[in-house]
């Protein structure tokens, strides 16, 4: 009988624990949750989010921000975000391509002519179109972060031409359009988790990945992974996304705060995200990695049939046009 009362209580402290926003009479908490350390630059974006939110809102609405993936993994966290029992989390924009195939335009390779191109298109039109384009699936975004561009690193060869990745497993995310990429290069695409890929590279189960430069850093894939080519062949940026369960429960002024808040939040995160770079391409050298500068134009060529592909499609057609419009 103690069991079963003390299996119902702890169920029901997990419950009350995970409720995406808590509120006392004069006070509401929202929980948001992420897998990413708490040294990473997009964290340090979010905790300036949540002071500035408790600022504008004279502690009426808070943050409570649980990293290191406490509260499950990112797949984990949209599905609690989905039901209400999370506030926020932060994906990526791969992510977002099961929800909406627009997102599917920031995951192809050299659609973004320099990193200001891409924040004008973050920041405009185009972006609240995006953050909002996925409310039918409860889910309403509030912001782009930056996360770099990403390009290949692997074990021991170095990558300086697209005819280097032929017979390489590459891990990449769970994404249509990044598995296409990687093929289109000549590569072998290998969707692993996030949390695993320390242990496939170190078992040679993949035998390289691609990402920014400060999760080569923070992830510790800089141990195993000597070569970083800098190809920069996609420019993926985070997205910080609300329950629309939660936000449709705030008030227009608490809607306003959290909105300027998360606004407020994104050139503080860009500046971070610059010294980040800076900070691990040196740290990740001093270990030992070798950066090399391939010819992005010969990466470029070798995608452009992808691109073309892409342009034919009615939905995402549109979206590239109107990203490659954008000046």
């Amino acid at each position: 009988m103690r069991t079963k009362i003390f299996k119902a209580f702890s169920l029901v402290f997990v419950v009350i624990f995970l409720l995406g926003c808590t509120e006392t009479k004069q006070h509401k908490v929202l929980k948001l949750a992420h897998g990413l350390d708490p040294t990473h630059p997009v964290h340090k974006g979010m905790e300036f989010m949540a002071e500035r939110l408790a600022e504008k809102s004279g502690g009426k609405l808070t943050i409570d921000i649980y990293p290191s993936g406490q509260l499950g993994s990112e797949q984990q966290c949209v599905e609690l975000l989905q039901i209400g029992s999370l506030a926020i989390t932060k994906v990526s924009a791969a992510v977002m391509e099961s929800f909406t195939p627009k997102f599917k335009a920031l995951g192809l390779p050299y659609v973004f002519r320099s990193k200001e191109h891409s924040f004008k298109v973050f920041d405009g039109e185009i972006g609240k179109e995006l953050l909002l384009g996925t409310e039918e699936y409860w889910i309403r975004g509030l912001c782009f972060y930056d996360a770099g561009f990403r390009s290949f690193y692997t074990i021991d060869k170095p990558i300086n031409t697209p005819d280097d990745l032929k017979g390489l497993k590459i891990r990449v995310m769970k994404s249509q359009s990044a598995m296409e990429m990687v093929r289109a290069l000549g590569g072998s695409p290998t969707p692993i988790s996030w949390g695993e890929l320390y242990t496939a590279l170190q078992s040679g189960v993949v035998d390289g990945a691609e990402n920014n430069e400060p999760s080569l850093y923070t992830s510790h894939h800089y141990e195993v992974c000597k070569q970083y080519s800098l190809d920069e062949h996609t420019c993926v940026p985070d997205v910080l996304i609300i329950s629309t369960k939660v936000w449709n429960s705030l008030t227009e002024q608490e809607q306003k705060w959290l909105q300027e808040a998360a606004d407020e939040s994104v050139p503080v995160e860009r500046k971070y995200w610059a010294e980040s770079v800076e900070e691990s391409l040196r740290i990740v050298q001093e270990n030992g990695v070798k950066i090399n500068y391939p010819d992005k134009e010969l990466f470029a060529k070798k995608v452009a049939p992808l691109l073309d592909k892409y342009r034919q499609d009615e939905v995402l057609g549109d979206i590239l046009r109107r990203i490659e419009a954008v000046k």
